[in-house]
């Protein structure tokens, strides 16, 4: 299986502020759509004032060059983009500030350690920089540029110029994303104050290469860009490390398994990662897409706390939503917001409570040849999704249950009992870890669509009034709100067809 990003040549990115019946602050809404024709990348920003429109439009030099990920500063709008073999600053109205090279160059992505560090055998070519990741460290006022070339080293560059600060490759740590193009990484920073350095919490999908990379880990954010622990990881030690493994036996059971991480965000006093990963069989041909069948898929939520430098707070939730009798379980997209007034008077959660807004598809398998174009946008109340990991910690502390995670070989280890209290803020001990939580957390449907499947989403309190963004895949955003009365409904698509080719 292989990311959303994959064959994707066109998409645009569309900026918007409404100054008719609704204002809202400027916001970028940016997801690329499956099965998309070739065709050339556009970012484009619009700004509609009742019936005229102005556009400002930019496009890469060369066409095949596609944008793969988007970061505005908050602090002054300039807007930077990861594309094919370039990094590029934009001020607010898309007029080009300055670009940063990031490739192409020799490489060849069976090389590992690259052949930065060591010779390699294999034959090189000419090889694109691919985007991965692109990350605002606003407390060193600089950019983390995570690419495809050889095996997916990061650069640091400062945000005013896209000056290279740092580029670390000398160490295994410092390969974050693989070679893949399409696998997906998310990223989080965690900001622990002015007395010690930052941490990111990075996830990858590993590309069948478990040896070398961890699926999610925590990894030191220096102040110094070209510091020499740049990037490694918070703890490790011969038996501990700050990182999770995918099992070399769980290629066994699924030959092609890979955890896709969808969004990543912090809250509180934990980091989330948002998954979609393979249902785990029971022998080497259940559950398996290399033997013909199909895979069935669960989409999952991954909690850590910020200050685990051991990883024994690992969980994982299952999320769906069911929606007048039909199951929407492959999630899609997601975006973090809070309640606002009115949808937390209705969720049972204070205005300021985070609520997460969430696009699932059909179903549990997936089928690319004949895609089903249902979806429904839900939002789960993140204290709900606590309250349940907490309630089966408390539960796996009585000696109730086993462990739960398949993937990671300890589904039938028993729960051990331990005589603490369990709180909201707990991180788990050296036992009963890693866990999983078996029973499904249900979100909230607050809209449907059978015709154009929703891919991406965007959300933002207005007036106590909780508003969601939804893409389509056929280029279309519709906006869906909550009316007075608590019933949530669906705005329709706002003014005319939005100007996103594909």
């Amino acid at each position: 299986m292989k990311s959303h990003q994959n064959n994707i040549r066109t998409s645009r990115l569309t900026l918007c502020c409404f100054l008719s019946a609704l204002t809202l602050p400027v916001t970028f809404a940016f997801s690329p759509l499956p099965q998309a024709p070739a065709g050339a990348s556009v970012i484009t920003a619009s700004i509609a004032v009742a019936d005229e429109e102005d556009y400002s439009t930019f496009r890469a030099e060369i066409p095949e060059w596609k944008f793969n990920h988007v970061a505005v500063d908050e602090r002054n709008g300039n807007v930077y983009l990861g594309s094919v073999n370039r990094i590029y600053k934009l001020s607010p109205d898309l007029e080009v500030q300055v670009s940063h090279q990031t490739g192409p160059d020799e490489d060849n992505r069976k090389c590992y350690p690259p052949r930065i560090v060591q010779p390699c055998s294999e034959p090189l070519s000419l090889t694109n920089n691919v985007n991965k990741m692109l990350l605002m460290d606003y407390r060193e006022n600089r950019l983390l540029a995570c690419g495809s070339l050889y095996q997916g080293i990061c650069k640091l560059l400062r945000l005013d110029d896209l000056f290279k600060l740092g580029e670390p490759f000398h160490k295994k740590e410092h390969y974050l994303s693989g070679a893949n193009e399409s696998g997906s990484v998310f990223g989080v920073i965690v900001s622990y104050g002015d007395s010690s350095p930052d941490k990111l919490f990075v996830a990858t999908a590993v590309d069948g290469k478990p040896e070398y990379f961890p699926t999610i880990s925590s990894r030191k954010l220096a102040r110094n860009s070209e510091e020499d622990g740049m990037f490694a990881y918070v703890f490790h030690d011969e038996f501990v490390a700050s990182m999770i493994k995918i099992p070399s036996d769980t290629f066994t059971v699924v030959p092609d398994f890979d955890i896709y991480y969808v969004y990543g965000f912090g809250s509180g006093n934990f980091v989330y990662f948002l998954t979609l990963q393979p249902e785990m069989g029971n022998g080497p041909a259940a559950g398996s897409s290399s033997t013909g069948r199909e895979q069935v898929y669960t989409s999952k939520l991954v909690r850590l706390c910020k200050d685990d430098t051991a990883f024994n707070s690992y969980v994982e939730v299952p999320l769906g939503c069911v929606k007048d009798g039909v199951e929407y379980r492959l999630l899609q997209a997601a975006y973090l917001s809070k309640a606002g007034a009115i949808l937390g008077r209705s969720l049972g959660v204070a205005p300021d409570d985070d609520v997460l807004f969430t696009v699932f598809s059909k179903g549990q398998k997936r089928r690319p040849r004949e895609a089903s174009q249902e979806s429904a946008l839900c939002v789960f109340a993140l204290r709900e999704i606590n309250e349940r990991i907490k309630e089966r910690l408390q539960s796996c502390y009585k000696g109730e249950g086993t462990l739960d995670l398949a993937w990671l070989k300890v589904k039938d280890i028993p729960c051990s009992s331990a005589l603490l209290t369990i709180d909201d803020n707990f991180c788990g001990l050296d036992m009963n870890a890693p866990l999983g939580v078996s029973e499904m957390v249900r979100g909230i449907p607050l809209f449907s669509d059978s015709a154009d499947k929703m891919t991406s989403v965007i959300a933002y309190v207005y007036k106590n009034h909780s508003l969601a963004f939804v893409g389509t895949q056929s280029g279309r955003i519709k906006k869906v709100g909550h009316r007075s009365d608590y019933t949530l409904f669906p705005m329709g698509i706002v003014g005319r067809y939005w100007e996103i080719d594909f």
